[in-house]
């Protein structure tokens, strides 16, 4: 998960990109901020993977900002003012979103942060790789199974439930989905929907929003929030034709 930060001096535009953050599955908020100085304190005491970042704030421009944070702390810029884009790239911007902001922009900037994450750090990296396995709780009091990561095909998400489904067995168990989620292997496994993760070696085929699997019948939706992303880590294993 990306850990993000808003610093706007208008409370409308942290609403919208607050909305928008919370509709990518990849990112989580941290907190927001109208005062940059407050911001800054913020970073210091409490680091964060990413900005949002407006440049035109009294007491602090944008900017500024970013000459105080030395390339510590990745930066999306938002603003109405379009002139400004090359200085902030100067800065190392990653990049740089024109009010108003549309979802579907806000989410290209948000791949290139994530494309952009440093796997070997211990902040990226949830999962050793000598940890291949978990064991779970189930419904049977006092009774806990093993399951191999490679074995799990897709897992659902049902309330206070997770199914955790592979071709020869299905487990439930009292569990929260993102949990469960942030401690499965990045590389291995996806969210694709608000209420499934898959096991992206374990797909079949892709049928319109149906991810399909070998082996099983059953299908697991693709929500149009992580259709992005999906075919961003399918990109290089795809041939021919558009998508």
């Amino acid at each position: 998960m990306i850990s993000c930060l808003i610093v706007d001096d208008e409370q409308g535009a942290i609403d919208i990109l607050r909305t928008f953050i919370e509709k990518t599955p990849f990112l989580t908020l941290q907190g927001s901020t109208t005062n940059p100085l407050e911001a800054l304190a913020m970073v210091q005491n409490q680091p964060v993977d990413l900005l949002f970042l407006d440049i035109h704030m009294p007491q602090l421009s944008g900017l500024d900002f970013m000459r105080l944070l030395k390339g510590h702390t990745k930066v999306i810029l938002t603003t109405a003012y379009s002139e400004f884009a090359v200085e902030g790239f100067e800065h190392d911007a990653l990049d740089y979103l024109l009010k108003p902001i549309a979802f579907e922009r806000f989410l290209k900037a948000a791949h290139k942060a994530l494309a952009g994450a440093d796997e070997s750090s211990a902040h990226w990296q949830i999962v050793d790789k000598e940890d291949d396995y978990i064991f779970i709780k189930t419904e049977s009091k006092g009774k806990m199974t093993k399951v191999n990561f490679n074995e799990i095909v897709f897992v659902e998400g049902m309330k206070n439930y997770v199914s955790i489904n592979t071709y020869e067995d299905r487990i439930v168990t009292l569990l929260n989905l993102k949990d469960l989620e942030n401690r499965l292997p990045s590389k291995q496994f996806m969210r694709v929907h608000k209420s499934y993760i898959v096991a992206l070696n374990k797909i079949k085929a892709l049928d319109g929003n149906q991810i399909i699997f070998n082996k099983l019948k059953a299908y697991v939706p693709l929500g149009e929030t992580y259709r992005i992303a999906f075919f961003d880590a399918l990109n290089e294993k795809v041939l021919g034709g558009k998508r």
